[in-house]
């Protein structure tokens, strides 16, 4: 089909582009491909690039200067200093090309302590504020200059469609119209108008527009998925935010984790080269994400043609081992695996990136204007903007007898695990990744909301009182709730079904308690999506969702509060962006659907005043799971129902055991002869890192009931060499999502024994979580299992085993045991 042709308001340049043409002539091959390479800074050094020529570094979530989350501005300018010299130094009769410096801010500078963070797009979508969205990039690019950055990967124009994406609070809507007046709004505030003297300048970031394309529109709404959309729906949907971007002159687009139809998305040459630069008309580069490019089928992170050749421009690689793919590629544009025109192609568009920007005027990072003003961190000025934008992006579905707004005279209690916690309240990509375990000392001089409640009362004249569990010595004349998610970003924040907090109803109980004393209760949701929430909105008398609103948590008191003349402070102005469910199940309700029928419909919010005929009599009835049957089957000869076996290694590269025989880089797997033919499968670790083999499902499954049944995960192995390192089972729900537990005692006992049967209590898997510091309880985890058996080994080993299984009622407390 024929796609739109964007005309941008950036115009090619003559001048630029003779430019570009006398720069390439001058740079070898060698040069070329280095501009086309990305690393983290964990793993680049200056001499890294003056050797390697290197184009562009990145800070992933959470990666920080020297290692100290505490930074301070002039920490990342030094290191940006370094890296603009070495980039800049002809002493070896390479060209000076200036490097460029990425990083996430995608609600504010998530990785700068004290840095203002905005809230989540879900939140600003509810807000129908497109200056407001411009106004965000400003700060964000004033508040990224002063570390001496120069790119930021924002925004992200996802369409969300399924609810139950982890990342859905990283798009503004689930309507592809706002979502596409925003994006083009969003890139002119980081980049500057296009025409305009301040496009690029000193104050401004370059701007990027992600994930090309549909990761709002994965199968389930698995992160990294499979999108079965048509070609229509994704030209109709998912590439709305694309258009106003581009036309705003977005000058980079980043490609996507997830695949369309089986393909991925690094690796689709028809999506990436034919639609989006030649029919789309863009003209800026293409960069991947994080090691993207290895999930390419074919490909592994440090060998990856097949990536370039579709289209991609520079290879987003954070792997310690970068130099080897630096080589690979020289190789194959030698040898024209990779063609000659593409590698030019593509380092045409990066230098067309970098002049736009203006980098060689630029400048040191360190005396550019905005350089290491730390004061405009988190300025107060900032600040306010954020402010605004806490208070318009409220939504109220509930106000029974108009209770709210409330007087600030009264005495008021303010209970809930989200009243006073700066981790809940800023969600993902806030000072770490995932957005977890952190304090208010990561965020110097923000409010909370209870800080923002308690000044108000304060200054009204009224008496408040902060009790988590909602436990007073005087009876309250109303309660404020303030509950909900707790943070996550990408991968980790799938969920199942709508369900908040699967199996914990704490916060439901606090409702009820308090309505039962006779308390009128004000319920605040904090979350990053739309949740089946029927329950509490009927222990509720008002009920306002207050999304993840950032550091500026004192926007909530300017609504809910009267002013001291005892009207309204500020009107609640939010309007849902997103369709609300009616029950937990309705994870692809969108606008516009066959027999659409939400709780709420995409574009409510009631107003002070309005007539509220809600009541208290909403369906309760959620999702019922059934009892299931003794013992689960996963293999028993062949993998059971929709399970199949799958392969990972250490860089990424995944395959599919479809046939006798599959390999990754670390380790191999064969069917093999136990009982009759084919019926156990043999893993051999080489020792060249760790990988693992998994059985796996597309689908997520319901694992719940096993859990609560004392159960086991038991099967057969035989160990012909034992592990050399550590081995591990483990229970996953996706990447960096799982629990495993160590086995490599019990496999190093058991080696040339032959056949023996592993018992492992469920109970022994506790909440998962890695590295990265999410941590799912074991009814959420159990909740959301897509490999319930995984086998890792971090160095060599060789096993085989056989009749995979779940059984029930076989637990002995926690424990592993070997038959």
């Amino acid at each position: 089909m024929q796609w739109p042709s964007i005309t941008s308001k950036v115009k090619k340049d003559p001048a630029l582009e003779a430019k570009i043409d006398e720069l390439l002539a001058q740079l070898t091959l060698e040069e070329k491909v280095g501009q086309m390479i990305q690393p983290e800074i964990r793993h680049l050094t200056p001499q890294d690039i003056k050797d390697y020529h290197i184009g562009s570094v990145l800070n992933g979530g959470g990666s920080v200067p020297n290692g100290n989350r505490y930074s301070k501005a002039a920490d990342w300018l030094a290191i940006a200093d370094a890296y603009y010299q070495a980039s800049m130094d002809t002493s070896d009769g390479k060209v000076a090309i200036p490097i460029m410096w990425g990083t996430d801010a995608v609600h504010g500078v998530g990785n700068i302590v004290g840095a203002t963070l905005f809230p989540h797009n879900i939140a600003l979508g509810a807000a129908r504020n497109p200056e407001l969205i411009k106004e965000i990039g400003r700060i964000t690019a004033t508040e990224i200059a002063v570390t001496g950055l120069d790119w930021d990967f924002s925004p992200t124009v996802a369409v969300a469609r399924d609810d139950r994406w982890g990342r859905t609070y990283e798009s503004y809507s689930e309507h592809p119209d706002l979502v596409r007046e925003y994006a083009g709004m969003m890139v002119e505030g980081l980049q500057g108008e296009a025409h305009d003297s301040g496009f690029l300048s000193k104050y401004r970031v370059i701007s990027t527009a992600k994930h090309f394309i549909a990761d709002g529109g994965t199968h389930n709404g698995i992160d990294r998925g499979n999108c079965l959309d048509d070609e229509e729906t994704l030209c109709r949907i998912h590439a709305a935010g694309y258009y106003s971007a581009i036309e705003a002159g977005v000058q980079s687009v980043m490609a996507s984790f997830n695949s369309w139809h089986g393909e991925h998305m690094h690796g689709h040459r028809y999506l990436l080269t034919d639609v989006l630069k030649n029919q789309m008309g863009f003209d800026g580069l293409v960069v991947g994400d994080w090691n993207g490019h290895g999930f390419v089928a074919g490909a592994t992170v440090l060998n990856c043609p097949q990536a370039i050749n579709a289209g991609l421009d520079i290879f987003m690689v954070p792997d310690p081992d970068w130099k080897q793919l630096f080589n690979n590629t020289v190789e194959q544009a030698r040898t024209g695996v990779i063609p000659m025109a593409r590698v030019d192609d593509a380092v045409r568009r990066i230098l067309r990136v970098k002049l736009r920007a203006n980098l060689w005027e630029k400048g040191l990072p360190s005396t550019r204007p905005l350089a290491g003003k730390d004061e405009l961190l988190g300025a107060r000025e900032h600040r306010i903007v954020a402010r605004q934008a806490v208070r318009e992006s409220i939504v109220l579905l509930k106000n029974k007898n108009n209770i709210l707004p409330l007087s600030a005279k009264a005495n008021i209690l303010v209970a809930g695990d989200g009243a006073d916690n700066i981790s809940k309240q800023t969600g993902g990509w806030s000072v770490n990744w995932q957005g977890t375990g952190n304090t208010m000392a990561d965020f110097p001089g923000a409010t909370t909301l209870w800080a923002g409640i308690q000044d108000a009362v304060a200054s009204a004249g009224g008496k408040v009182t902060l009790s988590v569990d909602g436990s007073y010595s005087e009876k309250p004349d109303v309660a404020i709730v303030i509950f909900g998610e707790d943070p996550y970003a990408e991968m980790q924040g799938d969920i199942q079904h709508q369900l908040l907090k699967a199996g914990d109803t704490s916060d439901l109980d606090l409702l009820k308690k308090l309505k039962s004393q006779g308390i009128p209760v004000v319920a605040l949701f904090v979350t990053g999506r739309p949740m089946w929430v029927n329950r509490e909105l009927n222990a509720s008398d008002a009920f306002a969702v207050i999304w993840q609103p950032g550091t500026e948590g004192a926007g909530i008191a300017d609504v809910i509060f009267k002013n001291a003349d005892d009207q309204i402070n500020y009107p609640v102005k939010g309007r849902l962006a997103f369709s609300w469910p009616k029950s937990p199940d309705q994870g692809t309700l969108n606008i516009g659907d066959e027999n659409y029928d939400p709780l709420f419909a995409y574009g409510f919010g009631l107003n002070y005043g309005d007539t509220d005929t809600l009541g208290d009599d909403l369906s309760e009835e959620g999702i019922v799971f059934e009892s299931s049957s003794a013992i689960l089957e996963l293999f028993n000869r062949r993998p059971m129902g929709a399970y199949g076996i799958i392969l990972e290694g250490k860089n990424n590269d995944r395959a599919n055991l479809n046939g006798n025989i599959a390999s990754v880089s670390t380790l191999t797997v064969t069917c093999v002869d136990r009982d009759v033919q084919e019926d156990a499968r043999r893993a051999v670790w080489n020792g060249q890192g760790e990988g693992l083999v998994a059985i796996s499902t597309l689908n997520r499954q319901v694992l719940s009931d096993y859990y609560e049944s004392d159960s086991s995960l038991v099967f057969d192995i035989k160990v012909d060499a034992a592990p050399v390192d550590k081995a591990w089972v483990r229970i996953g729900c996706g990447p960096s999502c799982y629990s495993q537990v160590d086995i490599t005692r019990e496999l190093t006992s058991i080696a040339g024994a032959g056949w023996k049967t592993l018992t492992v209590d469920l109970k022994c898997y506790p909440d998962a979580g890695t590295d990265f510091g999410l941590k799912r309880t074991p009814q959420e985890l159990f909740a959301l299992i897509l490999e319930p058996f995984t086998l890792v080994a971090n160095n060599k080993l060789d096993v085989t085993f056989a009749q995979v299984r779940i059984e029930k009622g076989l637990a002995q407390g926690a424990s592993v045991r070997l038959n």
